[in-house]
């Protein structure tokens, strides 16, 4: 908790500086940012009272409410198509992204899937019922279409799938059936995604990042004195790059403190999944360790370009309602899995 608040803290005083706040920019965002926090709080405090282990008793409805979340956006009056893609829902305050909290839902069904597969997952064929589990979210995700988010998902999958001791073998030949499908899956994808591949050799916003970050240096320009960011030449500053933001005003030091906390949130996920009284629950950890270290990399990565722009936000920094309360959610399960690790015997 203590890393979870240090992050917010700094996405916050980064948030003001994207905002211009000094400028006299305005502050709904970082109001906003705060209510979320404070919702996440209470959130996270009904995930951690519930005993985990009650949700698998749930599977079943929890997997018709993701289907039911991912429909709403289709609900006329109700969705809203924001950037190209349908995965929120108007709730008159605010802009829901239904598709945030399917994460949870989906990591705690899909854990009770998984519970019993463990060391058989060793052929192809072994794959197919995962398969016909997962396609309807991944391709209600990719219809919105969403390609980001449902990346995430796969990184949920594929982590829950790792722990599993799936054979390697499998997990090799997996790769090179995917590498094989690109030219294949490349042309089906919607018009602005081929677009986001395509600039990721050549984009204006991310050499924008790139200076940014550069620029920077090893102590930063100060805060609230980064030229990209006040100058607007970083796109959607306050969410997608805020990463730029930051390490403009902070430099190598700031960036550096922020990947350290990060890592320490991360380990500790993992150490949680490794000391758990069940399998379940080391499933459910998983789940989230990989949802949060996806969308890490993810972000970075995009601000530096190692990898393609996708609109992931950084947890817990990001300008987000939606996003922040979710992954609240998240870390509630997985307090919730390391308060109820010992075993009692009667």
């Amino acid at each position: 908790m203590l890393s979870v608040f240090l992050i917010f803290i700094i996405g916050l005083i980064t948030i003001s500086s994207a905002v211009h706040i000094l400028d006299g920019g305005s502050k709904k965002m970082i109001i906003v940012q705060a209510l979320a926090f404070c919702v996440g709080l209470c959130a996270m405090s009904v995930f951690i009272f519930i005993d985990y282990n009650k949700f698998k008793e749930y599977r079943r409805y929890l997997y018709v409410l993701n289907i039911f979340l991912l429909l709403l956006v289709y609900v006329p009056g109700l969705g809203v198509k924001i950037a190209g893609a349908r995965s929120w829902i108007n709730l008159g305050v605010l802009n829901f992204q239904t598709s945030e909290l399917v994460k949870i839902s989906f990591i705690l069904c899909f854990a009770s899937f998984m519970e019993d597969k463990k060391g058989e997952i060793n052929k192809i064929k072994d794959l197919i019922p995962i398969g016909l589990y997962c396609s309807p979210v991944l391709l209600m995700l990719l219809k919105q279409p969403d390609l980001g988010t449902t990346i995430v998902f796969i990184s949920i999958i594929a982590g829950m799938l790792f722990v599993c001791d799936m054979d390697l073998k499998l997990i090799r030949n997996l790769i090179l059936i995917l590498l094989i499908a690109i030219p294949v899956i490349y042309p089906n994808l919607e018009n602005h995604q081929k677009q986001r591949i395509d600039e990721f050799f050549d984009n204006y916003q991310l050499n924008q990042s790139i200076i940014a970050i550069g620029s920077g240096k090893v102590f930063g320009k100060g805060l609230y004195q980064g030229t990209q960011n006040r100058y607007n030449f970083l796109p959607v500053q306050e969410s997608d790059f805020i990463f730029a933001v930051l390490v403009e005003e902070t430099g190598l030091l700031g960036a550096s403190i922020l990947c350290l906390l990060f890592l320490l949130f991360l380990i500790r996920i993992l150490r949680i999944a490794a000391i758990s009284k069940d399998f379940y629950g080391s499933l459910v950890c998983t789940g989230v360790l990989f949802m949060f270290l996806y969308q890490i990399v993810q972000n970075i990565g995009m601000t530096i370009g190692l990898m393609p722009i996708t609109g992931v936000t950084l947890p817990f920094v990001s300008y987000g309602g939606s996003s922040m309360v979710t992954s609240f959610m998240a870390l509630g399960l997985v307090l919730n899995v390391s308060m109820r690790r010992r075993k009692i015997n009667f």
